[in-house]
C-alpha cells in the first residue's frame, strides 16, 4: 500500500479514500457484497479490469484485512474471495452511495455493462425505512437470470437469493429495464403497462413495494 496516493490528510473521510480510493476498488468491493467470488467471476463481472490490476486491487484489500481468501465449498483446492468483519462495514455506506449514484445515470450509460446480479444490490440500496409496511410480505424479483427477494416482517426488512415459496408479489424483467426503473428513468407502472416487467400478486401489494422503493 505505501506505492499508492496518499491524502496526507488527518481526517476519517480522507482516510477512508485512501483505502477505497483508487479506481476499480469500491467496485471489486460491490462484487464481494453480493457474495464470495472467484477471482475468475470476479474479473468477468469487471469489464474493462485486466487480471494484474485486479490482482493488485485485492492483494491491497487483503493487506487492510478487507478482504481474504477461503475455499470453495465443494473444492477443496479451489479459492475465493470474500468480505472480511472488516469489509462487511463498508456495506451500508456503499449503498447509500449506489442509491445516489442512480440519479446521475443516463442513456448513454446504458450502452456500458451490466449485470443481473447488480440488482440484489440495487433493492437494497433503493430501501426506504421510512415506508416499511406494517405487515409481514415476501416480494421476489426475478432479473433475467438472478433471483433475489426482500422479507418484510415486525418492521425489519431483509434479503435473500433464490425463489421462496408462495411469495406475495413476483416481478419479472431483464436486466436493463430494473436498472431502468430503479434510475427513475422509466416508471415501474409504465413498464407493468408495456410489458417490461411482468407481474404476479395483488396491486395493494405492488403499490407497497413500489413505496418501499421509493418508485412511487
Amino acid at each position: 500500500m505505501s506505492s499508492k496516493r496518499d491524502y496526507g490528510q488527518f481526517c476519517g473521510l480522507a482516510g477512508a479514500l485512501n483505502v477505497i480510493g483508487e479506481r476499480w476498488t469500491l467496485l471489486v468491493v460491490r462484487e464481494l457484497l453480493i457474495g464470495p467470488a472467484r477471482f475468475t467471476e470476479l474479473l468477468d463481472n469487471l469489464p474493462g479490469m485486466g487480471p494484474n490490476l485486479l490482482t493488485e486491487r485485492l492483494r491491497a484489500l487483503a493487506d487492510l484485512v478487507i478482504v481474504a481468501q477461503q475455499p470453495v465449498p465443494g473444492d477443496g483446492r479451489a479459492r475465493q474471495y470474500a468480505l472480511t468483519e472488516v469489509g462487511e462495514q463498508l456495506r451500508r455506506p456503499v449503498l447509500s452511495l449506489a442509491r445516489w449514484g442512480l440519479q446521475f445515470l443516463s442513456e448513454e450509460d446504458s450502452a456500458g455493462a451490466s449485470r443481473a446480479t447488480w440488482g440484489f444490490l440495487a433493492v437494497q440500496a433503493m430501501v426506504c425505512q421510512e415506508a416499511v409496511p406494517g405487515l409481514s410480505e415476501v416480494y421476489e424479483f426475478r432479473v433475467a437470470d438472478q433471483v433475489f427477494t426482500i422479507a418484510v416482517r415486525d418492521g425489519r426488512v431483509t434479503f435473500g437469493r433464490g425463489r421462496v415459496r408462495a411469495p406475495d408479489l413476483t416481478l419479472e424483467c431483464d436486466t436493463d429495464t430494473f436498472i431502468r426503473i430503479g434510475a427513475r428513468m422509466m416508471s415501474p407502472y409504465h413498464a407493468v403497462a408495456t410489458g417490461a416487467v411482468r407481474m404476479t400478486g395483488t396491486p395493494e401489494a405492488a403499490q407497497r413495494i413500489t413505496r418501499l422503493l421509493g418508485l412511487a
